[in-house]
């Protein structure tokens, strides 16, 4: 017992030793530290742990260092002379280009530490990716040493063998280093950015408190399927599985100067389809470009601009399902209008409007695809939905000046930006969105998504095209917008969804029967399986 206590009274004090001892000399501090916890005289972790600090504190204080060196070289004129400020100018260019490289190298290369390391802080290389690089490389080479005493099986195949798996690890190393570095710090760096904007938070993340309101706001109209009859001529009220072709044809009969004219391509026979779509194209001179997307969908998913009549027959030999063919609005503009009506009112009122702006790279002439899309702050968030769209740009440089748009679906998921656009609000344009919404029997709530040349023709309620109306499930989706908080993206669902229960409600009250949850479940499987085989989104 006695014993056992003396062991544990020891062991802060070996893990001091060894940590005081790296700042002399590392490797055999940690080989130290690996000897002890494989006998059985110093808790691994502690072990562990105490050589990896000593370590990183080490290589941080050489980095400091540097930092103060590089500092009174710049105010030391007599320094000054020796070395010219082009000089340094190319030492700081080639520590940016490939200090990081040089730092894994140093871990194991005897004697390179101490000077690399003071150069890498005299010469300003970044205080984080110096840290994260040297941590990382500090993590695996002590993990390599604990791990290959603790695994090398000594007493059954000798110490040579032995120490052929150690030198083995030792060269494996700076491999893994290389790897975690590449791979890994890009994709902290991008986690921990994107979970600071909640915007980018995954459905699993943001949607738990969107789903309570509507549980409380299922008490308070007595019914959770009422968003089913929000819109009675809609298939389950918008929620889902929808059909987009049936409230085109329903916009272009009652408005159809406002609506950019789409119709139905019915699943079928590859040839079958390409000659519907030659004869749909001539009877309503739609030119290519135009688009082609699924007519059950939901965020963009499968939209794409087809270029040409292969591109069409591609797509089509892809997507089984029934399609829309629509024309395409060139227009570079496009909002998301959010109106709503209660059943037995004359007039309805716009919620929100969201400003959409499509983002777009500019080469370098330098740079590839990838690399551009890290630097731009906010396309580096969302990169693999980029990169999923443009695979034939894989690897290529841009040429200089090349403007290159990153997304043509009008939808946040797909990666286009979303501002809040109250400030195109006007009496006019309310007044037209009413005056369409009350020609398309049943509808009363949902967002259309419109394309438009200027500002100035939309606040006035002119020349203009619908493009899509969505209905319950849609969203406000001028949450999204980067300036607004969390807590007012909530209070905004909070106040829409109440919207969707009472005119639901309402519809109740006039006739109309909620869908059962197991049926709107049931459709939801429907579709998730149908998007399967959508394209990836333009």
């Amino acid at each position: 017992m006695l014993a056992h206590i003396t062991l544990l009274d020891t062991q802060p004090a070996l893990a001091a030793s060894v940590f005081l001892l790296t700042l002399a000399y590392e490797d055999g501090a940690t080989l130290l530290a690996a000897t002890l916890a494989t006998a059985g005289k110093l808790d691994a972790r502690l072990g562990f742990a105490s050589a990896f600090l000593g370590i990183w504190a080490g290589d941080m204080g050489l980095y400091f260092a540097g930092t103060k060196i590089g500092g009174r070289f710049q105010q030391s004129a007599w320094l000054r002379r020796f070395v010219s400020s082009e000089s340094l100018m190319k030492a700081q260019a080639w520590f940016a280009r490939r200090g990081t490289l040089a730092i894994i190298l140093s871990r194991f290369v005897p004697g390179s530490r101490l000077p690399l390391y003071v150069a890498a802080g005299a010469l300003k290389l970044p205080v984080r990716l110096f840290g994260s690089v040297t941590g990382i490389c500090s993590v695996v080479w002590v993990g390599a040493i604990f791990a290959a005493l603790r695994l090398a099986p000594v007493a059954q195949f000798g110490a040579r063998k032995s120490l052929g798996i150690f030198a083995g690890v030792l060269l494996v190393c700076p491999w893994l280093a290389a790897k975690a570095i590449r791979f890994g710090l890009p994709r902290v760096r991008v986690f921990w950015k994107t979970y600071r904007r909640w915007e980018f938070w995954p459905a699993w993340l943001f949607y738990p408190p969107v789903a309570l309101m509507c549980g409380w706001l299922s008490l308070k109209y007595r019914g959770l399927a009422l968003p089913t009859i929000a819109n009675p001529s809609f298939r389950n009220g918008g929620i889902v599985r929808e059909s987009k072709s049936e409230i085109l044809q329903a916009l272009m009969s009652g408005a159809p100067e406002f609506v950019s004219d789409g119709y139905l391509l019915s699943a079928g026979p590859l040839s079958e389809r390409m000659r519907v779509l030659r004869h749909l194209r001539e009877e309503h001179a739609i030119p290519y470009s135009l688009v082609l997307k699924p007519n059950v969908g939901q965020r963009g998913a499968g939209f794409k601009l087809i270029a040409c009549e292969s591109d069409a027959k591609s797509y089509l030999g892809r997507v089984q399902a029934d399609c829309i063919v629509q024309r395409y609005v060139r227009d570079e503009k496009e909002v998301g209008v959010f109106y709503y009506r209660t059943p037995g009112e004359l007039h309805g009122e716009i919620f929100a409007v969201t400003e959409k702006v499509f983002p777009s790279i500019i080469g370098d002439g330098k740079s590839t695809f990838e690399e551009l899309l890290q630097k731009d702050v906010r396309a580096s968030l969302i990169a693999q939905t980029y990169v999923r769209r443009f695979p034939e740009l894989h690897g290529k440089i841009l040429k200089a000046g090349e403007r290159l748009r990153l997304v043509e679906a009008g939808n946040h998921c797909q990666g286009c930006i979303f501002r809040d656009g109250s400030h195109l609000i006007s009496t006019q344009l309310r007044d037209r969105i009413d005056e369409i919404s009350r020609r398309i029997p049943g509808f009363f709530i949902g967002r259309y998504d419109i394309r438009y040349a200027n500002d100035a023709d939309l606040l006035r309620g002119e020349n203009f095209k619908i493009i899509e109306l969505n209905g319950a499930a849609s969203e406000a989706t001028n949450i999204y917008d980067e300036r607004n908080s969390l807590l007012s993206a909530y209070c905004t669902l909070y106040q829409q969804w109440d919207l969707m229960y009472r005119i639901g409600r309402a519809n109740r009250d006039r006739g109309h029967r909620p869908a059962s949850v197991l049926a709107v479940l049931r459709d939801a499987r429907l579709y998730a399986e149908m998007a399967q085989s959508y394209p990836v989104a333009d």
